[in-house]
């Protein structure tokens, strides 16, 4: 099966009026079409990067970036990007909120706009089609992010710690919803988080990055039998804690590392 993302010996610095920075370093990533992969290590180590330029929003300073075998030359609707943040406009109704790429794409169609319904009720926004942002909950509003972010039909998915800013009950409500919601429309994801529980329970590989600059640490495969899970079910599975562990005694040696070169 050819890989539907690739990071081809790609390194990318940022450069100030001070200093050059080496942001990453001569990495190589291959992720499978389907594929659920999480990217944890510590902070500053170059996840939001890659991120970045997967979605085509630079290129590497070195390197190649693959999209389906070729280059990334900029951003594409076959890429999808959900952040942290909302960022809903607040005069918008939610409805047009989550029609808004396909808006301007040239792309708003009734069909369309009866599929983003369609979406909304499955992600249990039923009847708020008409309302306003400052209606909804955090929860709620990070849900309608992930309609416009599908509404599009992208192939793959990016996600920048979408999860992080909900609490616990709406976090573990929303991997589950997310997790089954991918698995049906049969789409390619990457996941940034800081949270190694959410990794391990959502994804079918965990890459551990080291400190700046960041290069691959270890490749963490999680079980066939956790990973047909959804992610609350994955959490109570008596191998998750194995895993967990894991990945948590690696980073923790990164850090020690940290403090052996002070």
């Amino acid at each position: 099966m050819k890989p539907m993302l690739e990071l081809k010996n790609v390194s990318h610095v940022y450069v100030n009026e001070k200093e050059a920075s080496l942001a990453i370093d001569s990495l190589e990533l291959a992720v499978l079409p389907g594929e659920f992969v999480s990217l944890v290590g510590p902070s500053g180590c170059g996840k939001t990067t890659i991120l970045s330029l997967l979605a085509g929003l630079f290129p590497p300073a070195q390197g190649e970036v693959l999209y389906a075998g070729q280059p990334v030359s900029g951003p594409s609707n076959k890429l999808g990007y959900m952040l942290q943040q909302d960022y809903l406009f607040p005069w918008r109704t939610i409805r047009d909120n989550a029609l808004i790429g396909l808006e301007i794409m040239g792309r708003k169609t009734p069909q369309a706009c009866r599929a983003v319904d369609d979406l909304l009720d499955e992600m249990g926004l039923a009847g708020t089609a008409d309302r306003y942002p400052h209606e909804l909950s955090g929860g709620m509003r990070q849900r309608v992010a992930l309609v416009r972010t599908l509404a599009s039909d992208p192939e793959v998915l990016l996600l920048d710690e979408p999860f992080s800013a909900l609490d616990m009950h709406i976090k573990l409500q929303l991997e589950d919803l997310v997790q089954r919601t991918l698995r049906r429309l049969n789409k390619t994801a990457i996941l940034v988080t800081h949270d190694l529980a959410e990794a391990a329970a959502m994804s079918d590989r965990v890459i551990l990055l080291g400190r700046r600059p960041g290069r691959i640490r270890q490749i963490f495969d999680i079980p066939l039998d956790i990973r047909r899970l959804l992610p609350t079910e994955a959490r109570r599975d008596p191998g998750f804690q194995d895993i967990f562990d894991s990945i948590w005694e690696e980073l923790e040696a990164e850090d020690g590392k940290e403090g052996a070169d002070v």
